[in-house]
């Protein structure tokens, strides 16, 4: 039996990458999946992709950062399947630049959908969670939220505040049958890197011990784990997936 059979996901910025990966995954393990992001043709054509495979998935269009779609949303899914079992809080966005030069309307995209982004939708989720006795949030952060990274402090602070969201939020609902994790990517081979030039590439292969960069399936299998009952005892921790980047 598939181990996520009758389960109700939500993953938002779904549409590509990471996102799609983790969506996809899930969908094949049986889960009904909830794709959400604001980009509505590429989600339709993942979750026409999931159907034609044999899953289930559902493409909803909602801006994370905003709380009156996010609560549209969160409430349709609830009514139409009577439960939500699983969030991962994905989406995500740069807008990289040296601080000293960095715009204040950089700073605050980031902060918004990043960060907001991950309050509005744990939010939402979390009532019918508790009304379940029963939940699986994983929030997608970053290794630039461990260590930090030159270039990148809007996206950094975003990525440590969902890692201290995630540990915060485990204390409050962990009596209530709700596990709260992080994973923090290192380098991914997605399209958000690769328009990196060059040089930067091989900049951080330098420093990966094991000197390749990460696919967006590495990151789906360690969510896909903290979402199962095999990580029921698993709750306020960041799982590292960086190939030895950052230990």
């Amino acid at each position: 039996m598939r181990r996520f059979e009758g389960r109700v996901s939500i993953v938002t910025g779904a549409s590509q990458g990471i996102g799609e990966a983790i969506a996809r995954d899930l969908a094949a393990e049986g889960a009904a999946v909830v794709l959400v992001d604001v980009q509505l043709d590429k989600l339709e054509a993942v979750a026409r992709s999931i159907a034609d495979a044999g899953g289930k998935a559902e493409a909803h269009q909602a801006d994370v950062a905003d709380a009156a779609a996010v609560e549209r949303v969160v409430t349709a899914v609830a009514a139409t399947h009577g439960r939500i079992d699983h969030l991962v809080n994905n989406a995500g966005i740069t807008r990289d630049g040296l601080l000293m030069r960095l715009r204040e309307e950089d700073w605050d995209a980031v902060i918004r959908v990043n960060l907001k982004g991950t309050f509005n939708f744990s939010k939402a989720v979390i009532r019918t969670m508790i009304a379940a006795k029963y939940g699986r949030i994983v929030n997608i952060a970053s290794v630039a939220g461990l260590m930090g990274n030159a270039g990148q402090a809007n996206y950094a602070a975003s990525k440590a505040g969902v890692i201290a969201l995630a540990r915060s939020l485990a204390r409050e609902v962990g009596v209530r049958g709700i596990t709260v994790n992080a994973v923090a990517p290192g380098f991914i081979a997605t399209a958000m890197t690769d328009v990196l030039p060059e040089d930067v590439k091989k900049a951080y292969l330098e420093i990966i011990p094991m000197k390749k960069f990460g696919l967006p399936k590495d990151v789906a299998s360690a969510v896909r784990f903290l979402l199962s009952d095999d990580a029921a005892y698993i709750t306020g921790q960041v799982v590292s997936v960086n190939g030895g980047m950052y230990m």
